[in-house]
């Protein structure tokens, strides 16, 4: 686990991670060929790419091997791997050939579809191979349980992509704003969103003349290629969308408040996707048995408009809320007209002031007033990320793999993180509260 945070050594890690206060941005560091990781890249879809950029400039590594059952996505990962470092990785359509023939892997990426996660990761780790895995950690709890067991079986690393857990606002907004300054006073309720409209939410087409071989498809765990391109919709194939885009958030709720939920009940709907397995519009209200007292936390995630103030986790508290995103824009402190003065907080740097909260708007004078309250003051993080969102996450991951440092989202952590997500679709399915049990949370 990593120290909590003070400012001074905020500012000095913050800035190896890519938060600029400002500072020039980070130059890249010249790589060594001593202290090489070598990588295989194991699905090379779109969270795959989103992946590789993000390590375009973390030194020191080299692309051995890539694996993708579309020759499509292998040919366009060799060909970026050999333009970054000069020399073609060997191809693989199966993970088996690749794991059997490839010696010196240090690490591999898994990024390939949810219900292969497990599998994958699995192989890669009692093949002595360190794992950086995307999230959720399968499409199943079980899947997911045995990740854990994987690596602590193995011995091995194993990260899950909650990327957020290494981002330096996050660490920050924890440790040293929540935590030692407690500014937020008493947490009572959390609420989160993801919102996407409908024209991103259609279904991904594909050139024919690009399709897969309908044998390699089954032998893989597709009917066929439209299932291939969508499997995110498919029951069999993934969690939908509570996983794909809330287990980021829920993540967040778990971790800033140290526990999981003790019970959750959901509503889900196909509002617009009818023919879909999973529906697009799902929300979910989670109750926290905190220290402090009862926590209830709502998520909401619509697949149906994009309307309503983008993704960001919102932490109510009794002296403060703090909307918090990876984008700044969605990131803001509001503090009460009752909580002490934040001034020491600003001159001091731990904060910024921002633009004021607009008004009221005027009601002519005829409205009763006395449960009016007064515009909470608005204030700022102090710095910026120069980085892909996900790129302090992997940098912490090879870092790991180094022994310089401990991994800030291993398997069992996500797991504990993760387990509650795995029981919203059944609540809304069901339409039925679930109490969460250990037999429920645990691995």
């Amino acid at each position: 686990m990593n120290a909590p945070l003070n400012r001074r050594n905020f500012l000095v890690r913050s800035a190896g991670a890519g938060l600029v206060l400002g500072a020039p941005a980070i130059l890249k560091a010249a790589e060594s060929p001593n202290n090489q990781v070598n990588v295989a890249l194991v699905g090379f879809g779109k969270q795959g790419k989103v992946l590789f950029e993000a390590m375009q400039n973390i030194p020191g590594l080299h692309f051995q091997a890539v694996c993708d059952i579309w020759d499509y996505n292998l040919k366009a990962a060799m060909a970026k791997c050999r333009a970054r470092q000069g020399s073609l990785p060997k191809g693989y359509t199966d993970i088996d050939e690749m794991l059997a023939t490839e010696k010196g892997l240090d690490a591999a990426i898994v990024a390939t579809p949810d219900f292969w996660h497990s599998p994958h990761t699995v192989k890669c780790l009692e093949s002595g191979i360190n794992v950086y895995c995307e999230k959720m950690m399968s499409n199943t709890i079980d899947g997911a349980r045995e990740m854990v067991r994987a690596m602590e079986r193995t011995g091995k690393l194993c990260q899950i992509g909650h990327q957020r857990r290494s981002n330096p606002r996050y660490l920050y907004t924890l440790h040293e704003l929540i935590e030692r300054k407690k500014i937020c006073g008493q947490i009572v309720n959390i609420n989160g969103q993801w919102n996407r409209a409908v024209t991103s939410s259609q279904d991904i087409g594909y050139n024919p003349k690009l399709t897969i071989p309908e044998e390699t498809l089954h032998k893989y765990g597709f009917k066929n290629m439209h299932q291939f391109m969508n499997w995110r919709t498919y029951r069999d194939l993934s969690g939908g969308p509570i996983s794909d885009l809330g287990a980021h958030q829920i993540d967040i709720y778990n971790w800033f408040l140290g526990t999981s939920p003790t019970a959750l009940y959901a509503t889900g709907a196909h509002s617009f996707f009818k023919e879909r397995e999973h529906f697009d519009n799902v929300m979910v209200l989670f109750d926290y048995d905190t220290p402090q007292g009862l926590v209830r936390a709502f998520y909401q995630v619509l697949t149906t408009t994009s309307a309503g103030g983008g993704y960001f986790e919102s932490f109510m508290g009794t002296e403060a809320t703090i909307d918090i995103s990876e984008r700044s824009a969605y990131t803001n402190i509001y503090r009460e007209s009752s909580a002490p003065s934040w001034d020491e907080l600003v001159a001091r740097g731990f904060l910024k002031k921002g633009a004021a909260a607009a008004p009221p708007k005027s009601d002519g004078g005829d409205a009763i007033k006395s449960y009016e309250s007064a515009a909470p003051e608005v204030y700022q993080l102090p710095g910026e990320l120069n980085k892909p969102p996900h790129q302090p996450h992997l940098e912490n991951f090879f870092a790991s793999v180094r022994g310089e440092a401990s991994l800030n989202c291993d398997a069992r952590h996500a797991f504990e993180s993760e387990a509650p997500i795995y029981w919203v679709n059944p609540s809304a399915i069901e339409k039925q509260r679930i109490e969460l049990t250990p037999e429920h949370l645990s691995v």
